[in-house]
């Protein structure tokens, strides 16, 4: 396992664990993924992995509950991030939302308390002054943001008065806008980016084409996932297939290593299991080589698919013509 390189209370692992799957039905939980999910836990700790993401939001709190009892009396020993929704973030809502969460993870103290969503109403200064006093108190140790833009990130950490560690942010080699503004300022500041859907929910693991789209209700509703931009990332998962080959590895994994080969980013993809789990711990100690890169990203760049506006009438076709698009 590789670290980012910053002074931060826990190393940070380049590879963490996003656990948004944990008690959320829409993912496929049921009676027996709490033992599941414990396994998974289990064997990230001992492949090295040091970063477990939750929310609030996930799963109504198990999400939470699941991933603290699956840590045990390792929890001292990694880091434990989760995430406030921020439906009225102001102070007092930001204090009371964190010892909700910490007791729901069983823990005295939150490694890092992240903003989910940037509020449009709610002004940074305000619910920044409840994560100072968290600090303060000693119940939050980093503060983080999630889905801010650089003026945003950079105003909350004015705000706060003290740095704003991290921003989670969609981040893959179908979501390259990070690249253009907050990965050169994570690293000028000593900060992190940490990438949520590193591997396009699953678009870049290659399982997928138009002959053969998800069946899932999420990525059904992930327009990525239409018959004709399956079949315009073609050429993309082929260079995949192609690295992926000179390393003995995956397409998912090349695609993780792709995002880690910048130093101060740090991918949290989900695992079903514990051999999924596995693999994306060895992501992170793939060297790709100057040309490997460069032939990615013209890939990357060369993938034009329908989004927006534009997918709608698509999406919905889609919908309404069921699974098998007949």
């Amino acid at each position: 396992m590789r670290f980012i390189p910053l002074d931060t209370p826990k190393p940070l692992s380049k590879i963490g664990l996003g656990t948004w799957q944990f008690g959320s039905r829409e993912w496929g939980y049921g009676p027996d993924f709490e033992q599941r999910a414990a396994q998974i836990v289990r064997r990230a700790i001992e492949l090295g992995v040091t970063v477990f993401d939750s929310a609030e939001v996930y799963g109504f709190g198990r999400s939470e509950r699941i991933l603290g009892a699956a840590l045990g009396d390792d929890r001292p020993k990694v880091t434990i991030a989760t995430k406030i929704f921020p439906v009225l973030p102001v102070a007092a809502v930001v204090q009371q939302r964190a010892v909700a969460s910490a007791a729901r993870l069983g823990v005295s103290t939150l490694d890092l308390y992240q903003v989910h969503q940037p509020n449009p109403v709610v002004a940074d200064h305000t619910t920044m002054r409840g994560m100072r006093t968290l600090q303060d108190v000693g119940l939050v140790s980093e503060v983080g943001v999630s889905n801010y833009g650089l003026r945003r990130w950079q105003a909350a950490e004015a705000a706060l008065g003290r740095r704003v560690l991290s921003n989670q942010v969609r981040y893959s080699m179908l979501d390259r806008a990070p690249e253009q503004d907050l990965l050169p300022y994570a690293r000028q500041a000593g900060r992190v980016v940490i990438a949520y859907s590193p591997l396009a929910q699953g678009f870049l693991s290659g399982r997928y084409d138009a002959k053969n789209p998800p069946t899932g209700a999420i990525r059904r509703a992930n327009p990525y996932f239409l018959p004709e931009n399956l079949e315009r990332g073609g050429v993309l998962i082929d260079t995949l297939r192609q690295v992926a080959e000179a390393h003995d590895a995956t397409p998912s994994q090349i695609a993780l290593a792709y995002l880690l080969r910048h130093p101060n980013v740090l991918a949290i993809p989900g695992a079903s299991g514990v051999e999924q789990m596995e693999r994306n711990a060895a992501a992170a100690d793939i060297d790709l080589a100057d040309d490997e890169y460069a032939a990615l990203v013209d890939a990357a760049k060369r993938f034009r698919p329908v989004t927006g506006l534009a997918a709608m009438p698509r999406m919905l076709r889609a919908r309404f013509a069921g699974p098998s698009g007949k």
